[in-house]
């Protein structure tokens, strides 16, 4: 079990309110942890507001509890003003930096105590105090430990969610990430009443027809460079367009190139909705994509991370990238 710093199941204990945040556009671990943490936390007679910034995508709405989740910065406002300040603590999950929480980021940082929990190596701290464990597979994991380490017994639903963090995370037990105590953490998922196989259903024969469209034509771009070695896929605004996908639909594709027998990194580069241009890498050889995203003020792991460009277009991105991969390698 992980040590946990003791101000963490101290201030949780001595609040009467929660509130929990994650990352915008929540992949599987940030909407596992955020759910899974909030029925742990209203099993300890807590109230809670999940924050989201948009309803949960139709990839992950299977997840219990998504009802609980809640969209509205007035409502948070009100949430917090109503229990007092001295009553309430806010968490946040899964977020390597500030600027990823959203368009509520001053709202939720104008919070104390603020609590930060991550485990994302390129982290950049925030809030009053940090729990950063960059060796656990993912948050969901996290969460399971501070719930053993305070005592709690998780619901079927509680289990299920950090199950799904977990499995997400660790592309179902098979990234490096994942480590005998993480193995055996979801052995006692399983064991509280989790079934895999339904898991596995729901991730992995879950999609929609506007994402298989907008994945053919995500693919449709693929090149390789570096005989081979690198192996890179982009999103045009036009694509979602003409494909009547979501955002959350691109999930996952990154790690078609990287499936490539040659390819040692990937990456999969998105022209967002607002304008700006994200990246995001994964490797599987000698070449620490984390260090690269760096560079870009980004932040992950050795084998995933990203970052985004503000004010480039996506061919600029596409050199800039392909650049830095090849100077990597």
């Amino acid at each position: 079990m992980k040590v946990i710093p003791k101000v963490f199941p101290d201030t949780i204990r001595s609040a009467t309110h929660v509130v929990l945040a994650t990352h915008v556009n929540p992949d599987g671990d940030a909407l596992g942890s955020l759910l899974g943490f909030a029925d742990i936390l209203q099993g300890l007679g807590k109230k809670v507001f999940a924050y989201l910034e948009e309803p949960v995508s139709s990839m992950y709405d299977f997840l219990p509890n998504c009802s609980i989740a809640q969209f509205d910065t007035d409502a948070l406002q009100d949430f917090v003003q109503q229990a007092g300040s001295e009553n309430t603590v806010t968490i946040a999950l899964d977020s390597g930096d500030a600027e990823r929480l959203g368009i509520a980021k001053d709202i939720l940082l104008s919070n104390s105590p603020f609590l930060t929990i991550d485990h994302h190596q390129g982290h950049r701290p925030y809030g009053d105090e940090l729990w950063l464990e960059s060796e656990c597979s993912s948050t969901g994991e996290m969460v399971y430990e501070l719930a053993q380490q305070m005592g709690v017994e998780l619901s079927v639903a509680a289990a299920f969610c950090l199950y799904v963090a977990i499995v997400t995370d660790t592309g179902s037990f098979r990234y490096d990430c994942t480590s005998p105590r993480t193995l055996r953490i979801a052995a006692d998922l399983l064991e509280k009443g989790v079934r895999p196989a339904e898991v596995a259903e729901q991730v992995y024969d879950n999609y929609t027809l506007a994402r298989l469209r907008l994945m053919e034509l995500v693919l449709s771009t693929l090149v390789v460079h570096s005989t081979g070695r690198i192996g890179i896929i982009s999103l045009s605004a036009a694509m979602l367009e003409e494909s009547g996908a979501e955002p959350q639909d691109v999930e996952g594709f990154v790690n078609y190139p990287r499936s490539l027998r040659s390819v040692e990194v990937a990456a999969f580069i998105k022209e967002t909705k607002e304008g700006s241009v994200s990246v995001s890498l994964r490797a599987k050889g000698k070449v620490d994509v984390a260090k690269i995203a760096a560079d870009f003020n980004g932040g992950g792991h050795k084998n995933a991370a990203g970052f985004r460009f503000t004010g480039k277009s996506l061919p600029e991105v596409q050199a800039e990238v392909l650049l830095a991969l090849q100077n990597a390698l």
